[in-house]
């Protein structure tokens, strides 16, 4: 399907060109401005694209952005000699480093370019009024999924709802984090009504209903509205829509791309753009539309090690076996390690590592099976799952436990078992207690969506750092904690921003 999306994204490449207008020459006849521009439904459409390409950045999912997810969690420790990847991993990151700032600074692009669209959409004359519900929706759909992220990331943030030439604040203050997950559950609820249920193959990868309401059930998850969540999973649920695909490994691959599992996924492409490297800057057409994660991952000598699996991980993954007496399949998807067979970008695992032979590499994401020799290329075409059908099953079984329903929460979390042949244990998890149902989907939830990004916001929000023995359990499984203190579950905002706006205050624990 990935040629399929190629005129989506190429269309991308070109759309920031759209908004530029305020730090543009606007004496040149030449050059577009927001006063000739917002004119036409293509307008409109291209300035959404832009919202997209605001996904392709070092600081979102070109790569930062999976780093900053996964690296704090108890599944991923970062042996990396740059010191921003394994600073970010123990919590040692303080004021002023570029994770922290190309974070900030794309995501908000992001949300700039979304209030960009909202300001002008409603003054474009459309001859198809379903056309521009979809586009408002999406962007809509994309600021919310940006306020998402950043309040996930960093808790403390203005709340900007105009684009800056409209909004007249170049200096917001920070809003409350409830006061901003409000306006991202808002965002996410009003873009179901608009968006369609799917689309064409030329549109693939385009926001859609049942992304909005996912990304809203796990809204008011993350907010302990169990209630408000159940019904909004139970929706994407009865949809019948999506489904778990047979083969776990296909989640993470070119070829499995945009299948009935995908909710959600950043559309990367070879085929699309150009070769060089998109940082945080101003695209042009000779961008790539490829992902770096895999080379910042992938173990040395094939890519930078920047993130290596736990210990921990690795043994949980081995609890279990199979109805056929065999390991956990995530296990082989998700990991490189010493077992028969083992091979990696064409190579023997025993004769790569033959004096290392209990190295642990991270697999998933990457092209180790897909013929080239490395990643050092940085251009991996594979799609970024954020999120999976899988995930609002979990969700939705977690949302049930805690409402008193363990019996169809262990319904839920089998349908997840089923897919990869663990035992059939429904009826025992039906007589578990609450707390116990919580360590169980604790278990099911690091297997199933090790290295995507979920692990650390799940400890996060379940309070592990906050107690004291749970805190302890985890410097167990990754000694990274030991250098956790509190306020650092969130990232300090960055010092130059705060010189900038005088209006900005540090977060605490920095």
């Amino acid at each position: 399907m990935k040629k399929q999306n190629i005129k989506f994204l190429i269309t991308v490449i070109f759309s920031m060109i759209s908004c530029k207008s305020d730090f543009l020459d606007l004496a040149n006849p030449n050059v577009q401005t927001s006063e000739s521009y917002w004119k036409t439904e293509d307008d409109a459409l291209k300035g959404v694209n832009a919202i997209y390409q605001g996904l392709y950045y070092d600081g979102t999912f070109l790569r930062f952005a999976q780093c900053a997810l996964d690296f704090r969690g108890d599944d991923t420790m970062s042996p990396s000699t740059w010191d921003v990847m394994s600073n970010t991993g123990s919590f040692k990151l303080f004021n002023n480093t570029i994770m922290q700032e190309w974070l900030w600074t794309a995501f908000f692009g992001g949300v700039n370019r979304a209030n960009l669209v909202l300001d002008n959409i409603e003054n474009i004359p459309f001859k198809d009024q379903n056309y521009k519900n979809r586009l408002k929706g999406e962007a809509l759909y994309l600021r919310a999924l940006n306020n998402f992220y950043l309040v996930s990331f960093f808790n403390n943030i203005p709340l900007i709802l105009k684009s800056y030439k409209n909004s007249g604040e170049y200096f917001p203050s920070q809003a409350t984090p409830e006061e901003t997950w409000t306006q991202i559950m808002k965002d996410f609820d009003d873009a179901s009504k608009l968006l369609p249920s799917g689309y064409s193959n030329a549109d693939l990868g385009r926001a859609t209903k049942g992304a909005a309401l996912a990304f809203l059930g796990k809204s008011y998850l993350f907010n302990k509205r169990y209630a408000e969540a159940a019904l909004k999973f139970k929706e994407v649920i009865d949809s019948k829509i999506y489904n778990l695909v047979s083969n776990y490994g296909e989640n993470f691959t070119e070829s499995g791309e945009n299948n009935p599992e995908s909710i959600f996924e950043v559309q990367f492409s070879r085929e699309a753009g150009g070769t060089t490297i998109g940082w945080v800057d101003v695209p042009n057409a000779d961008w790539s539309k490829t992902t770096a994660r895999a080379v910042t991952y992938a173990p040395a000598p094939f890519g930078w090690n920047d993130a290596a699996p736990t210990k921990w991980i690795f043994e949980e993954f081995k609890k279990e076996k199979t109805i056929e007496d065999q390991v956990d399949p995530r296990l082989k998807v998700s990991i490189y390690y010493n077992y028969p067979d083992c091979k990696l970008y064409g190579q023997s695992f025993q004769q790569v590592y033959a004096n290392e032979t209990d190295k642990l590499g991270m697999k998933k994401y990457g092209n180790g099976d897909s013929g080239v020799i490395d990643e050092k290329d940085w251009r991996s075409g594979i799609n970024e799952r954020l999120m999976r059908y899988s995930d609002v099953l979990l969700m939705y079984a977690e949302c049930l436990n805690e409402l008193g329903n363990t019996g169809l929460c262990a319904d839920y979390i089998q349908k997840v078992r089923n897919r990869v042949k663990l035992p059939d244990r429904s009826t025992e998890f039906a007589g578990f207690t609450q707390a116990q149902m919580r360590e169980q989907l604790s278990h099911e939830r690091a297997l199933e969506f090790a290295f995507e990004g979920h692990r650390f916001d799940d400890i996060h929000r379940w309070g592990w750092l906050k107690d004291p023995l749970k805190l302890t359990e985890l410097k167990q499984h990754d000694a990274e904690f030991n250098s956790y203190v509190q306020g650092r579950e969130f990232f300090s905002i960055p010092q130059a921003e705060i010189q900038v706006n005088p209006n900005l205050r540090q977060n605490p624990g920095y």
